[in-house]
């Protein structure tokens, strides 16, 4: 056999409360509505309406006219979460937001190096083809200079030579072309 609560005893109120939620929820969930355009929001507020409307009744508050009653707590729900610091800064204050910094780079810095990519990688073709290939190992491709010096069969000395190289040559092109690095 199992164990149950204990059945609260119903003093018909509920069913009255019910009544009044088939009766009134359209008017108040519009009421929400109309402040915010937000139908989540606005059921939320349907929804703390009903239980404060159920608190006061349980607390021997006398409400005359419960329509009336319903959609004024509604609209002061409403107008309390359009006011509230939550709903504009979340959970910071205005003032600690403005002083973040973001981990992105600004979008005028952001425009200036891909222009600056576009103008070295045009100028990249204009390098002999031994340089190109070094310089794209070592910077598109992040290897190393043991690593370069395995790949093309030559000493690690020579490849941070013909890196040198390759480096100083490209930046001679950039200068040619009025490009600042």
């Amino acid at each position: 056999m199992t164990r149950s609560a204990k059945p609260v005893p119903d003093d018909g109120r509920d069913g009255e409360v019910a009544e009044l939620y088939r009766t009134h929820a359209r008017a108040v969930w519009a009421a929400a509505y109309a402040r915010h355009l937000d139908r989540d929001l606005a059921l939320d507020v349907v929804q703390e309406t009903f239980l404060r409307f159920w608190a006061q009744r349980d607390h021997g508050g006398a409400i005359e006219n419960p329509r009336a009653w319903l959609l004024r707590v509604a609209k002061n729900l409403a107008e309390d979460h359009a006011k509230s610091a939550f709903r504009r800064n979340g959970t910071q204050s205005g003032e600690s937001l403005g002083r973040l910094s973001s981990a992105t780079p600004p979008p005028p810095d952001v425009l200036e190096q891909e222009e600056l990519f576009a103008a070295i990688r045009e100028l990249l073709q204009e390098l002999p083809p031994a340089d190109r290939e070094v310089l794209t190992m070592r910077y598109a491709l992040d290897d190393d200079a043991p690593t370069i010096a395995a790949a093309l069969g030559i000493p690690v000395t020579a490849v941070h030579m013909r890196l040198s190289r390759a480096r100083q040559r490209l930046a001679e092109k950039l200068a040619t072309h009025g490009v600042r690095p």
